[in-house]
């Protein structure tokens, strides 16, 4: 069984492009050319270049020294919160700026949650001399304030979603709209491995960075280039899905996937896709989806902006299917301990949708000797206001 995406754009049962005919000629323009140009020699030159003299990869892998030895085992973190902008999310936004601008594209839009890739793509915009709009949920607007500071600082106009949850379900379903609207100029920089084919794949393979780069990390400083367990967040899941690119078919590789529980699986209130969500089809594609009986779409909650999404990529959804990948849920109070854990032994802040990576080790015991890999997704700054409120700092 192959974990990768087939020509027809599916991981198993999952994945797909099921989208309005308005949109087709736009996803069939990115399909027929995204691995064309990504292969192109040129297109790579000016990618590596970027990441590595913008971005500032490659980003270390840290031994975790203090945490492996109260958990007896041999914790490693790939810091992509050492990236420029503060997470993995520019290493997508970089990729797709250079292919928009391939397909003679002047305008960008984006959806945001916590904020993160909406300052991703509004950097590289900058960068570019594009316009730039991202779409944000009016509570994500409230509760991430920096980072729509930030995206206004970088010249992109932030427009709230109103509907719905007013998160990033929402801001997803106003982005899709504007590109409905405007086929011809825009192209839509998803910062997910969602939505229709190619976009799963190509937002995976810019990722997908991350694991090559574990590999030679890990050989230098192991002796060997895979880890025992990789171990990544997962909302949509592009850190997850960069994390694992490299070890899906190497069955010596665990793969490990933690969703956020929110106030518990079974509360009400939770974003825990593979445990309540069956087969539907969201934003473009066939996952795993909360949803009601009738196929209402459920409201997704998480104390993350980043991981209250109702669905998971379809390459997640495929892991969790085929058994591939372990699956773990964490509780919003779990994933803010584990967060302050990490902070007082090892001196770093994480974003709370890595937070939630983090309390891995104390659900689950590794042994000894294993090498336990965790993508540190992105850094705290942005939800500093989160911490202090929780942990009445």
């Amino acid at each position: 069984m192959s974990y990768h995406v087939d020509q027809n754009g599916y991981y198993g049962n999952f994945g797909g492009a099921f989208i309005p005919e308005m949109l087709y000629p736009n996803v069939e323009e990115l399909r027929t050319n995204y691995l064309q140009i990504m292969n192109d020699p040129s297109f790579k030159k000016d990618f590596d270049q970027l990441l590595k003299d913008y971005v500032g990869r490659p980003t270390p892998l840290y031994f975790a020294k203090r945490l492996s030895e109260k958990y007896g085992t041999r914790i490693y973190f790939k810091r992509e919160d050492l990236n420029h902008t503060g997470a993995h999310k520019v290493n997508n936004t970089i990729g797709q700026i250079l292919l928009a601008r391939k397909l003679g594209k002047k305008r960008i839009i984006a959806e945001t949650g916590a904020g993160q890739h909406g300052v991703a793509t509004a950097t590289v915009c900058a960068l570019m001399g594009m316009q730039c709009v991202v779409y944000m949920g009016e509570i994500d607007i409230a509760r991430q304030a920096p980072n729509v500071a930030r995206m206004k600082m970088l010249g992109a106009e932030v427009r709230p979603a109103l509907s719905g949850s007013r998160t990033l379900k929402d801001a997803t379903n106003e982005a899709i709209r504007d590109w409905i609207n405007n086929p011809l100029d825009t192209h839509y920089i998803i910062g997910s491995a969602i939505g229709p084919h190619p976009y799963p794949d190509m937002v995976t393979r810019f990722q997908s960075v991350i694991s090559e780069e574990i590999r030679k990390q890990l050989l230098e400083k192991e002796g060997r280039d895979y880890p025992d367990h990789v171990v990544a967040c997962i909302g949509g899941g592009s850190n997850a899905a960069g994390s694992y690119y490299h070890f899906l078919d190497d069955t010596r590789v665990n793969i490990i996937a933690v969703e956020a529980a929110g106030k518990g699986i079974d509360s009400g209130e939770s974003a825990a896709t593979s445990a309540l969500g069956r087969e539907g089809i969201i934003h473009g594609c066939k996952t795993l989806l909360m949803q009601t009986d009738d196929g209402q779409i459920t409201e997704p909650y998480s104390i993350s902006a980043g991981l209250d999404y109702p669905g998971v990529g379809p390459m997640h959804a495929h892991l969790y299917a085929s058994k591939r990948g372990e699956f773990i849920s964490v509780t919003d109070d779990d994933a803010m301990n584990a967060g302050l854990e990490l902070t007082r032994l090892e001196g770093i802040i994480p974003a709370i949708e890595t937070a939630h990576a983090l309390a891995v080790p104390q659900q689950r015991p590794f042994k000894k000797d294993e090498v336990v890999v965790i993508n540190l997704s992105g850094r705290g700054d942005k939800d500093l206001n989160t911490y202090i409120d929780h942990f009445n700092l």
